[in-house]
């Protein structure tokens, strides 16, 4: 599989305008990748230019503290599924899941995973807050709670992927999940390094670059 299909193209900073995310729908027929990554008030519109495509739209959720209530998120995610998007990229509450609020944390990955059903639910950890044995633990309560992949960063933390941290998620869900590395992913080396670390979906805005 070529590594554009492992690629979420993404956009989402706060200046990102329509034509941007338009831009980005073009770039992500044009390299064929796997789907693009927006803010939530952009899911009906990356839909429409991907319209007859077969790229994805992801819309992230709970971005990118993570610090709402679940309510919020429950609805975001929602909201995002019913305007076209088929993937959630969430973000945990890091300071609950710090605390040892780890019913709280689990309870929330999986309101969000019933609320969109058969859609794909990925569950970012923010690994550059946490240590390994919260990393660890963040990883097993996705598990349970029955996401579809754990994602190392939002790229808005203090890092983004490490080698070390693929490495230790993959360890920790095995077959029974997915890892996306997101955050830093820019170059074609540094991308084939995660796929071979057992990533099985990158998020980058550096897509182009990584595929030419």
């Amino acid at each position: 599989m070529g590594l554009n299909k492992y690629i979420d193209h993404t956009i989402l900073k706060a200046t990102a305008s329509s034509s941007d995310v338009q831009k980005l729908c073009e770039e992500a027929i044009e390299h064929e990748f796997y789907s693009v990554c927006v803010n939530g008030c952009y899911v009906v519109d990356a839909k429409q230019f991907l319209q007859g495509t077969d790229v994805k739209v992801a819309a992230v959720v709970g971005f990118p503290l993570g610090a709402m209530t679940t309510a919020a998120k429950v609805f975001e995610a929602k909201e995002a599924v019913e305007n076209g998007a088929s993937e959630i990229d969430m973000v945990i509450n890091v300071a609950k899941l710090k605390d040892g609020e780890f019913e709280y944390v689990e309870n929330e990955i999986r309101q969000i995973k019933e609320a969109i059903g058969d859609n794909v639910l990925k569950v970012i950890i923010e690994t550059c807050y946490l240590t390994d044995e919260e990393k660890v633990k963040a990883c097993e309560l996705s598990l349970v709670a029955k996401a579809d992949f754990v994602k190392t960063s939002t790229g808005f933390g203090t890092g983004g992927a490490t080698y070390e941290d693929v490495k230790l998620m993959k360890s920790v869900v095995g077959d029974n999940a997915k890892v996306k590395a997101s955050g830093g992913v820019r170059d074609k080396e540094t991308a084939e390094k995660y796929v071979e670390l057992g990533a099985e979906r990158l998020g980058t805005s550096s897509g182009i670059d990584i595929v030419k």
